[in-house]
Protein backbone atom coordinates (compact mmCIF):
# COMPACT_ATOMS: atom_id res chain seq x y z
CA UNK A 1 0.00 0.00 0.00
CA UNK A 2 2.81 2.34 1.02
CA UNK A 3 4.35 1.68 -2.43
CA UNK A 4 1.32 2.26 -4.13
CA UNK A 5 0.70 5.56 -2.36
CA UNK A 6 4.04 6.69 -3.30
CA UNK A 7 3.16 6.11 -6.96
CA UNK A 8 0.14 7.88 -6.95
CA UNK A 9 1.71 10.79 -5.77
CA UNK A 10 4.27 10.60 -8.00
CA UNK A 11 1.74 10.68 -10.51
CA UNK A 12 0.19 13.55 -9.52
CA UNK A 13 3.57 15.70 -9.18
CA UNK A 14 4.18 14.73 -12.50
CA UNK A 15 0.62 16.26 -13.68
CA UNK A 16 1.11 19.47 -12.04
CA UNK A 17 4.69 19.76 -13.51
CA UNK A 18 3.40 19.44 -16.84
CA UNK A 19 0.11 21.51 -16.50
CA UNK A 20 2.56 24.26 -15.09
CA UNK A 21 4.79 23.76 -18.56
CA UNK A 22 1.80 23.93 -20.32
CA UNK A 23 0.30 27.24 -18.64
CA UNK A 24 3.63 28.90 -18.39
CA UNK A 25 4.75 28.40 -21.85
CA UNK A 26 1.64 28.58 -23.52
CA UNK A 27 2.32 25.51 -25.89
CA UNK A 28 0.09 24.90 -28.69
CA UNK A 29 -1.94 21.83 -27.64
CA UNK A 30 -0.83 20.15 -30.83
CA UNK A 31 2.41 20.05 -29.73
CA UNK A 32 1.41 19.67 -26.27
CA UNK A 33 -1.75 19.00 -24.92
CA UNK A 34 -2.89 20.11 -21.48
CA UNK A 35 -3.53 16.92 -18.95
CA UNK A 36 -7.07 17.91 -18.94
CA UNK A 37 -7.12 17.74 -22.74
CA UNK A 38 -5.38 14.34 -22.49
CA UNK A 39 -7.80 13.00 -19.99
CA UNK A 40 -10.92 14.41 -21.64
CA UNK A 41 -9.56 12.51 -25.26
CA UNK A 42 -8.96 9.52 -23.00
CA UNK A 43 -12.72 9.41 -22.16
CA UNK A 44 -14.21 10.28 -25.48
CA UNK A 45 -11.88 7.49 -27.49
CA UNK A 46 -12.24 4.82 -24.20
CA UNK A 47 -13.87 2.69 -26.83
CA UNK A 48 -10.95 2.48 -29.55
CA UNK A 49 -8.19 2.80 -26.40
CA UNK A 50 -9.59 -0.54 -25.11
CA UNK A 51 -9.76 -2.39 -28.18
CA UNK A 52 -6.21 -1.35 -29.20
CA UNK A 53 -4.93 -2.23 -25.76
CA UNK A 54 -6.23 -6.08 -25.65
CA UNK A 55 -4.05 -6.53 -28.52
CA UNK A 56 -1.36 -4.82 -27.00
CA UNK A 57 -1.42 -6.80 -23.60
CA UNK A 58 -2.48 -10.21 -25.30
CA UNK A 59 1.01 -9.85 -27.47
CA UNK A 60 2.75 -8.58 -24.16
CA UNK A 61 1.19 -11.66 -21.96
CA UNK A 62 2.18 -14.08 -24.16
CA UNK A 63 5.42 -12.48 -24.98
CA UNK A 64 6.51 -13.00 -20.83
CA UNK A 65 5.18 -16.69 -20.48
CA UNK A 66 7.32 -18.35 -23.43
CA UNK A 67 9.98 -15.69 -22.98
CA UNK A 68 10.34 -16.80 -19.34
CA UNK A 69 9.32 -20.52 -20.03
CA UNK A 70 12.32 -20.47 -22.94
CA UNK A 71 14.50 -18.36 -20.47
CA UNK A 72 14.04 -20.52 -17.57
CA UNK A 73 15.10 -23.95 -19.33
CA UNK A 74 17.57 -22.26 -21.00
CA UNK A 75 19.13 -21.44 -17.75
CA UNK A 76 18.64 -24.75 -16.21
CA UNK A 77 20.64 -26.11 -19.39
CA UNK A 78 23.34 -24.23 -19.04
CA UNK A 79 23.77 -25.08 -15.99
CA UNK A 80 23.83 -28.39 -16.25
CA UNK A 81 25.89 -28.91 -18.84
CA UNK A 82 29.39 -27.82 -19.33
CA UNK A 83 29.19 -28.22 -23.27
CA UNK A 84 26.27 -26.35 -23.44
CA UNK A 85 27.95 -23.29 -21.71
CA UNK A 86 30.57 -23.49 -23.47
CA UNK A 87 28.41 -23.45 -27.05
CA UNK A 88 25.94 -21.35 -25.62
CA UNK A 89 26.95 -18.78 -23.82
CA UNK A 90 29.24 -16.74 -26.20
CA UNK A 91 25.85 -17.23 -28.61
CA UNK A 92 23.78 -15.50 -26.06
CA UNK A 93 26.36 -12.60 -25.67
CA UNK A 94 26.63 -12.08 -29.41
CA UNK A 95 22.55 -11.95 -29.51
CA UNK A 96 22.90 -8.67 -27.18
CA UNK A 97 25.18 -7.01 -29.84
CA UNK A 98 22.45 -7.15 -32.51
CA UNK A 99 20.09 -3.83 -31.50
CA UNK A 100 16.70 -5.36 -30.93
CA UNK A 101 15.19 -2.25 -33.94
CA UNK A 102 16.90 -4.34 -36.32
CA UNK A 103 15.27 -7.52 -35.71
CA UNK A 104 11.67 -5.95 -36.02
CA UNK A 105 11.59 -5.38 -39.66
CA UNK A 106 12.90 -9.10 -40.20
CA UNK A 107 10.74 -10.32 -37.78
CA UNK A 108 7.12 -8.84 -39.08
CA UNK A 109 8.64 -9.94 -42.86
CA UNK A 110 8.97 -13.56 -41.32
CA UNK A 111 5.86 -14.06 -39.15
CA UNK A 112 3.40 -11.37 -40.66
CA UNK A 113 1.82 -8.79 -39.33
CA UNK A 114 -0.21 -10.51 -37.12
CA UNK A 115 0.15 -11.28 -33.17
CA UNK A 116 3.22 -13.33 -33.21
CA UNK A 117 5.80 -11.07 -34.94
CA UNK A 118 5.05 -9.07 -31.84
CA UNK A 119 5.26 -12.05 -29.46
CA UNK A 120 8.76 -12.87 -30.96
CA UNK A 121 10.23 -8.97 -30.11
CA UNK A 122 8.69 -9.19 -26.45
CA UNK A 123 9.87 -13.20 -26.13
CA UNK A 124 13.89 -11.97 -27.55
CA UNK A 125 13.79 -8.30 -25.53
CA UNK A 126 13.30 -10.43 -22.47
CA UNK A 127 14.76 -14.00 -23.02
CA UNK A 128 18.38 -12.69 -21.68
CA UNK A 129 17.75 -10.53 -18.54
CA UNK A 130 15.60 -14.16 -17.94
CA UNK A 131 18.57 -16.39 -18.56
CA UNK A 132 21.18 -14.35 -17.25
CA UNK A 133 19.64 -13.82 -13.58
CA UNK A 134 18.18 -17.71 -13.44
CA UNK A 135 21.64 -18.95 -14.88
CA UNK A 136 24.24 -16.69 -12.12
CA UNK A 137 22.00 -18.11 -9.61
CA UNK A 138 21.94 -21.21 -10.86
CA UNK A 139 26.19 -21.10 -10.40
CA UNK A 140 25.74 -19.56 -7.26
CA UNK A 141 24.22 -22.62 -5.39
CA UNK A 142 25.80 -22.94 -1.88
CA UNK A 143 29.10 -25.19 -1.87
CA UNK A 144 27.56 -26.93 1.52
CA UNK A 145 24.16 -27.87 -0.15
CA UNK A 146 25.93 -29.38 -3.03
CA UNK A 147 28.52 -31.01 -0.66
CA UNK A 148 26.00 -32.58 1.46
CA UNK A 149 23.71 -33.49 -1.30
CA UNK A 150 26.98 -35.69 -2.81
CA UNK A 151 27.52 -37.37 0.22
CA UNK A 152 24.28 -38.18 0.26
CA UNK A 153 24.33 -39.92 -3.39
CA UNK A 154 22.12 -37.81 -5.20
CA UNK A 155 22.43 -37.94 -8.46
CA UNK A 156 22.98 -34.89 -10.87
CA UNK A 157 19.31 -34.58 -11.87
CA UNK A 158 18.07 -34.64 -8.05
CA UNK A 159 20.44 -32.22 -7.36
CA UNK A 160 19.36 -30.03 -9.84
CA UNK A 161 15.46 -29.98 -9.09
CA UNK A 162 15.49 -30.15 -5.00
CA UNK A 163 18.48 -27.92 -4.11
CA UNK A 164 19.64 -25.96 -7.16
CA UNK A 165 16.62 -25.27 -8.82
CA UNK A 166 14.94 -23.79 -5.48
CA UNK A 167 18.12 -22.16 -3.84
CA UNK A 168 18.20 -19.91 -7.46
CA UNK A 169 14.19 -19.38 -7.70
CA UNK A 170 15.15 -15.75 -6.19
CA UNK A 171 17.73 -15.13 -9.05
CA UNK A 172 14.05 -16.31 -11.63
CA UNK A 173 12.05 -13.93 -9.92
CA UNK A 174 14.48 -11.23 -10.77
CA UNK A 175 13.96 -12.06 -14.10
CA UNK A 176 10.52 -12.18 -14.13
CA UNK A 177 10.37 -8.38 -12.90
CA UNK A 178 12.60 -7.28 -15.54
CA UNK A 179 10.30 -8.90 -18.01
CA UNK A 180 7.61 -7.24 -16.90
CA UNK A 181 9.31 -3.73 -17.83
CA UNK A 182 10.81 -4.87 -21.11
CA UNK A 183 8.10 -7.14 -22.78
CA UNK A 184 5.95 -3.85 -23.31
CA UNK A 185 8.84 -2.29 -25.51
CA UNK A 186 9.15 -5.38 -27.37
CA UNK A 187 5.79 -5.63 -28.28
CA UNK A 188 5.33 -1.74 -29.12
CA UNK A 189 8.87 -1.59 -31.28
CA UNK A 190 7.08 -4.47 -33.29
CA UNK A 191 3.74 -2.83 -33.95
CA UNK A 192 5.97 0.74 -34.85
CA UNK A 193 7.55 -1.75 -37.46
CA UNK A 194 4.27 -3.16 -39.15
CA UNK A 195 0.76 -3.45 -37.36
CA UNK A 196 -2.48 -2.95 -38.00
CA UNK A 197 -3.66 -2.85 -33.91
CA UNK A 198 -2.22 -2.08 -30.94
CA UNK A 199 -1.19 0.89 -28.65
CA UNK A 200 1.90 1.15 -30.70
CA UNK A 201 0.17 1.49 -34.01
CA UNK A 202 -2.47 3.74 -32.42
CA UNK A 203 0.31 6.45 -31.26
CA UNK A 204 1.87 6.04 -35.14
CA UNK A 205 -1.72 7.01 -36.54
CA UNK A 206 -2.52 9.58 -34.19
CA UNK A 207 1.19 10.97 -34.88
CA UNK A 208 0.32 11.02 -38.36
CA UNK A 209 -2.88 12.92 -38.03
CA UNK A 210 -1.23 15.50 -35.58
CA UNK A 211 -3.61 13.85 -32.80
CA UNK A 212 -1.13 14.48 -29.86
CA UNK A 213 -3.88 14.37 -27.63
CA UNK A 214 -4.69 10.61 -28.36
CA UNK A 215 -0.76 9.99 -28.72
CA UNK A 216 -0.24 10.57 -25.15
CA UNK A 217 -3.81 9.25 -24.29
CA UNK A 218 -2.83 6.01 -25.79
CA UNK A 219 0.74 6.33 -23.92
CA UNK A 220 -0.51 7.06 -20.88
CA UNK A 221 -2.89 3.45 -21.11
CA UNK A 222 0.53 1.79 -21.90
CA UNK A 223 2.36 3.33 -18.80
CA UNK A 224 -0.29 1.91 -16.37
CA UNK A 225 -0.39 -0.87 -17.71
CA UNK A 226 3.01 -1.75 -17.57
CA UNK A 227 3.28 -0.53 -13.88
CA UNK A 228 0.10 -2.42 -12.95
CA UNK A 229 2.30 -5.44 -14.93
CA UNK A 230 5.20 -4.99 -12.60
CA UNK A 231 3.70 -4.18 -9.33
CA UNK A 232 1.42 -7.62 -10.18
CA UNK A 233 4.33 -9.95 -11.27
CA UNK A 234 6.35 -8.03 -7.89
CA UNK A 235 3.89 -9.42 -5.33
CA UNK A 236 3.40 -12.71 -7.16
CA UNK A 237 7.17 -13.16 -7.18
CA UNK A 238 6.94 -11.75 -3.24
CA UNK A 239 4.35 -13.78 -2.35
CA UNK A 240 6.19 -17.24 -3.93
CA UNK A 241 8.80 -16.71 -2.47
CA UNK A 242 7.61 -16.06 0.80
CA UNK A 243 5.18 -19.50 1.02
CA UNK A 244 8.41 -21.35 0.12
CA UNK A 245 10.81 -19.93 2.63
CA UNK A 246 7.48 -20.91 5.46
Amino acid sequence: MIGAARLLAAGILVLAIWQTVVWMTGVPSFLLPAPAKVAQTMWDSRALLAEHSVVTITEVLVGIVLGAGLGGLSAIGLAASPLARALMRPMLVLSQAIPVFALAPLLTLWLGFGLWSKVAMALIIIYFPVTSTFFDALMRTPPQMLELAKVMGATPRATMWKIRIPAALPGFTSGLRLAAVYAPIGAIIGEWVGASNGLGYLMLLANGRAKTDLMFAALIVLAVFTVCLHYAVDRGCTAALNRRLR
